[in-house]
């Protein structure tokens, strides 16, 4: 009689542990699953491009640029990336050389004054480094890309800001820019380097 009850309670005791872990697991798995939203803060992010004409290497940036960015390292899953260029804010520090750039035969901004890169799939690639799976848009040619990024936080002022930074080449001719003698790679090279530091505000 005396073991029976002692089963019983035994059988009990183990109920209520695995009832309270699984309390415990549901609670953790609920806080992994709401990353932080934020918002972009332009003058403190930088958007950057470069380019071998003839031999030398330019260089330019985009003054004008939007970023919806939801990300929590525990939670790629429900994190994403949404950046929107304005195309026709880009500066290379020559106003000729800027003209040209946003013709018919190379950006054509007129016809296409968006470029946007919005991810599908954000993974761990090491200690604060991701790559974010996405489709880049240039010239409303739709490439898939894979683009390398750190994602840091920093208390300021009392919140958690958010530092995004990452860098990726990609061909121009793929995406249209570079239309009749612009296609040729003899004095200008088919590689675009792009790098970007975005500081990002969590949304309120």
């Amino acid at each position: 009689m005396i073991g029976w009850i002692a089963a019983g309670r035994s059988r009990a005791a183990l109920r209520a542990a695995f009832v309270l872990s699984m309390a415990l697991a549901a609670g953790g798995a609920t806080a992994a699953s709401a990353p932080v939203k934020y918002t972009l803060d332009l003058p403190a992010s930088l958007l950057r491009f470069s380019f071998e004409q003839a031999g030398a290497t330019n260089t330019g940036r985009f003054k004008s640029f939007t970023a919806d960015v939801t990300f929590a390292e525990d939670a790629l899953a429900a994190s994403k990336i949404d950046v929107s260029v304005d195309v026709g804010s880009l500066d290379t520090g020559d106003q000729e050389r800027d003209d040209t750039l946003k013709t018919p035969d190379l950006f054509d901004v007129k016809k296409f004054p968006k470029a946007r890169f919005v991810s599908s799939k954000i993974t761990m690639s090491g200690a604060g480094r991701f790559e974010a799976q996405g489709k880049l848009t240039i010239r409303n040619v739709t490439k898939d890309v894979k683009l390398p990024i750190t994602f840091q936080t920093r208390d300021e002022k009392g919140k958690k800001v958010g530092f995004l930074t990452g860098r990726t080449t990609i061909k121009r001719l793929e995406y249209g820019v570079g239309q009749g003698d612009w296609k040729s790679t003899e004095w200008v090279k088919d590689d675009v380097l792009v790098t970007f530091s975005l500081k990002l505000n969590p949304a309120t």
